[in-house]
């Protein structure tokens, strides 16, 4: 991807990896072609070289998300000529690099991008030698309110037995005995030898009530449940940048 001047934000905040893909550092700093404005070398701060920062051309890169990669060593990167990065290229510097990343290119074609009192480059602001217009890149929050799942209780069934006491009315039937008496009629006689003692049982029944129980299913209980939608209010606090611009020509004026 040809890198333009809409990548310096994105430059401003990359990792820089090297042509193998593994991470060289952090770029520290943006410097901007002093003819066209777009971004033309880098400074990385490795680690390694205290408050001296490497340069890496842009020449070849390729700008991904929050990551650029150069078409250089790791190591050859890391042993570039140490250079102050906090002033415009000279001729000289300029050559010497050149030389050494094997590049063409002459004159003072490279500036800085402008420094704040940490001495950090700002992302997003540049300047053209020579010319007096200047810009800065403004930036706000914007909110993005979604919303998440989340379990805030449960329902559980459970089933337990109860026994109560139950009365129901059953008929039930019994036999009951009387005595009948009822006259021999006829004029026979009977013989002697049937005088004696006799016995004769009748059985006398009755019904009793028996129980039996047996299991029913009754009915179902289950849950379901619904979606209910409400509006809910959510406060944050956002930030802005604003710019604030001070007349050094006259002291205390805004």
């Amino acid at each position: 991807m040809k890198i333009t001047r809409e990548h310096i934000d994105q430059l401003s905040t990359a990792q820089v990896l090297d042509q193998d893909g593994d991470t060289v550092g952090k770029v520290a700093q943006v410097y901007l072609d002093d003819q066209s404005g777009v971004p033309a070398w880098i400074t990385v701060n490795t680690g390694f070289f205290g408050g001296n920062e490497t340069f890496v051309p842009l020449e070849g890169a390729d700008v991904e998300t929050d990551r650029v990669r150069v078409p250089f060593d790791g190591s050859h990167i890391k042993g570039a000529p140490n250079m102050r990065a906090d002033h415009h290229l000279s001729e000289s510097e300029q050559e010497e690099l050149y030389r050494y990343y094997g590049l063409q290119g002459s004159g003072p074609a490279y500036v800085g991008a402008d420094h704040g009192a940490d001495g950090r480059d700002h992302a997003g602001f540049d300047r053209d030698r020579g010319d007096a217009e200047a810009r800065m890149t403004l930036h706000e929050e914007r909110v993005n309110v979604g919303t998440e799942r989340a379990q805030t209780g449960g329902v559980r069934l459970r089933k337990h037995v109860v026994t109560e006491q139950r009365d129901v009315t059953v008929p039930v039937e019994r036999e009951e005995y009387e005595i009948v008496r009822e006259p021999v009629t006829g004029s026979g006689t009977s013989d002697r030898s049937q005088m004696g003692d006799d016995e004769i049982e009748v059985a006398v029944h009755e019904e009793r009530p028996v129980v039996s129980k047996r299991v029913v299913a009754t009915e179902q209980v289950g849950v379901d449940k619904r979606t209910v939608t409400q509006e809910r209010a959510v406060t944050t606090d956002v930030s802005h940048e604003e710019v604030d611009v001070v007349d050094d020509r006259t002291p205390g004026r805004r």
